[in-house]
This record gives C-alpha cells, sequence and structure tokens, in this order.
C-alpha cells in the first residue's frame, strides 16, 4: 500500500494544456518567433527552462529568454487562466485517496502562485497535505527534481508514492525519482506515448481513475 499519491495539476486535474499551449504560442509570436501550435503543446507538461530551448537558439535565450517567458506568465494569467476549468470528479478523487489513509501532493511545473490559484479552481486546497513547483527547484520536469522535492516535504521514499500525470514528462521525472506513476489521456497525450515512457497504468482521466479506483495502484494492487 502506497503512503502518498503525488499528483500533476495541468492536464491531470485541470483542463488548461490547449490554453498553456496558446499562451506560449503568443509569447514566441511577440519575439518574432513562428511556432506551430501543435509541437508547442507537445512540450506542455515541461517547465519554461526546458520548453524554451526546444524552440530558441542559445543566442536567442540570452537575448530575451527570460523576458519572453515573463511575457508568457502574464500573458497566461491576465487572458488564459480565467478560463481553466477542473475535469469531472477531481475533489471525489482526492477524497476517496486521503479516505485509503495516503497523503497527497501536488508537483507541478507551474510557478508558486499560479499552483496556489490552480489548487483553488480545481476546489482541492483542504485535500492537499503539500506542494512542489518549479519555483522549488532548479530543473523542472523530465528532470525529477520537483518530485524529489515534494517527497522530503512528505517525507517518504520514492517507493511509497504513486504518481498521477498526464505528460511523458510525468513518469519520466517520477521514474527518476523511484516513483511508479498512473497515466491518463486527459492532457491529450497518446497512450502509447505515457507507455514509453514509463506509466503503470493508464485511466481516461481523473473521473475514469475514480470510477476504477478498487484496482488502480493507489488502492494498493500491484
Amino acid at each position: 500500500m502506497p503512503e502518498a499519491a503525488i499528483f500533476d495539476i495541468d492536464g491531470t486535474l485541470l483542463d488548461s494544456v490547449d490554453l498553456h499551449a496558446l499562451a506560449w504560442c503568443d509569447a514566441f509570436a511577440k519575439f518574432g518567433h513562428r511556432t506551430a501550435f501543435r509541437k508547442v503543446r507537445s512540450q506542455i507538461g515541461k517547465g519554461g527552462d526546458n520548453l524554451i530551448p526546444v524552440f530558441l537558439s542559445e543566442r536567442d535565450r540570452r537575448d530575451h529568454g527570460d523576458e519572453l517567458e515573463q511575457w508568457r506568465s502574464k500573458r497566461f494569467k491576465s487572458l488564459y487562466l480565467p478560463k481553466v476549468r477542473p475535469f469531472a470528479a477531481v475533489p471525489a478523487l482526492l477524497d476517496r485517496v486521503r479516505g485509503r489513509g495516503l497523503r497527497i501532493g501536488v508537483a507541478s511545473s507551474a510557478k508558486h502562485d499560479e499552483l496556489q490559484q490552480y489548487l483553488d479552481i480545481a476546489q482541492i486546497r483542504d485535500l492537499v497535505d503539500e506542494t512542489a513547483s518549479s519555483s522549488d527547484v532548479q530543473d523542472s520536469k523530465p528532470e525529477p527534481d520537483v518530485f524529489l522535492s515534494i517527497l522530503r516535504k512528505l517525507n517518504i521514499d520514492g517507493v511509497d508514492a504513486v504518481a498521477v500525470g498526464d505528460t511523458p514528462y510525468d513518469s519520466q521525472a517520477a521514474g527518476k525519482a523511484g516513483v511508479r506513476t498512473i497515466g491518463v489521456l486527459s492532457g491529450g497525450f497518446p497512450e502509447s506515448l505515457l507507455r514509453e515512457a514509463g506509466c503503470s497504468e493508464i485511466y481516461s482521466g481523473p473521473g475514469g481513475l475514480f470510477a476504477e479506483f478498487e484496482s488502480c495502484l493507489l488502492a494498493g494492487v500491484i
């Protein structure tokens, strides 16, 4: 039986992946870079430190990388954040997890202030024991830093936790920290990519995981 569940939030608990991709596309265009929405969307789940190098040269990153990311953050908060909505059954799922005696952590590539707003949007602030964001670490997903941070805060080892995420980057980062991962399709990444990244189980989304909870890793099923 695991001791804790560690949830990603964007695309896992909140329907926000397309909105993040739009904000990044707006930011790249603002600074004169042409990008395809589909390619940008495929990188959502990484923090800006790992996303920006996919699209900008080292010279461009030195010249305006920080400014671009700051503009993106303001753009997202002003235009897209008000449109973010939770997926179905999110509070019910976390309540079920707590009812089985597990603590709950949230490990996100979002910045700390954004993550705090997300907890309120998802209506789960009172259900979460600890959080870790990109503000807490040096390298974002797919590096393991955010999972190592949340494990420290929960005072457990990776083997004692199960992560839930929607992107290959969640599973890759969790795996490097010794954490098994449940994948959800709610973020739009195909099942094949989630399997390749190391997900042990796949569900349609929070609602699907809630409906099949008794047969999943979080319920102690091996």
